[in-house]
Parts: C-alpha cells; sequence; structure tokens
C-alpha cells in the first residue's frame, strides 16, 4: 500500500474531531520545535503561519451560516481565533512568546480528546493525546 493510500485510509476511519485533534497535534508539534530550535528563521516563521491558517479555517467555518455547533462555542472559537491572529503578529515582532499560542492549542486537544470519551463512557473512544 502506498503512503498517500494509507493516509486516505487512515484519514477516512477518523471522526471530524478525531481529524482536528491530529491537526492541531501536527501545528502544535511544529509550533513547539520552532521553539525549541531558538532559532527565529524561515520553520519558526512557518510554523507561526501554519497556526495562523489554522485558526483562520476555523475561525472562518464557525463563521458561516451552515455552521452545526452551538452558537455560544463558535463565538468563543472565533474570539479564540481572533486572539491568535493578533498575538501571532506579537510573537513576529518579538513582543511576545510563542508559548501562548502552544498553551491554547493544547487546551483545544484537551478538549477534543476528552468529549468523545466522557460522551460514550467509552475511554478508548477519544482520541490519543501525542502533544
Amino acid at each position: 500500500m502506498s503512503l498517500k493510500a494509507y493516509q486516505k485510509a487512515q484519514t477516512s476511519a477518523e471522526s471530524p474531531r478525531q481529524t482536528e485533534y491530529r491537526l492541531f497535534a501536527q501545528v502544535t508539534g511544529a509550533l513547539i520545535r520552532a521553539k525549541e530550535s531558538g532559532v527565529k528563521n524561515g520553520a519558526f516563521a512557518e510554523a507561526l503561519d501554519w497556526n495562523r491558517r489554522m485558526w483562520s479555517t476555523f475561525t472562518t467555518d464557525c463563521a458561516m451560516e451552515g455552521n452545526q455547533l452551538p452558537k455560544d462555542l463558535r463565538a468563543r472559537i472565533i474570539s479564540i481565533g481572533l486572539w491568535v491572529n493578533r498575538y501571532t503578529s506579537d510573537v513576529i515582532r518579538q513582543d511576545a512568546d510563542i508559548d501562548a499560542l502552544i498553551d491554547v492549542n493544547r487546551a483545544i486537544m484537551e478538549g477534543l480528546a476528552a468529549r468523545p470519551a466522557a460522551a460514550s463512557g467509552d475511554p478508548s473512544s477519544g482520541v490519543q493525546q501525542t502533544i
């Protein structure tokens, strides 16, 4: 099986929540590696941009009329996304450090991991934490 076929099979077996968790884990991992490198280079900027684009996508999706999430949750996600956008600019200008972005992503990951397990009563129905 080719890598692309494996990735497609893996993705099709995931719930939307698991896919979101996996994306957050990948982006947060990139932020952590950028921080640990200690060098504010292209990889650092790419990690910040990837995080900003991810949050922009979630913000845009939550603003769509057909979004099925409760309005209050959508509003909170939009608020966080707007903060991420502003704070990322501060990090780029070196007026802030990257830790707060990592912390926010980890908090979202905890929420994504906890809810399915709590709802079904089966801890194995959640997603595995990697970050």
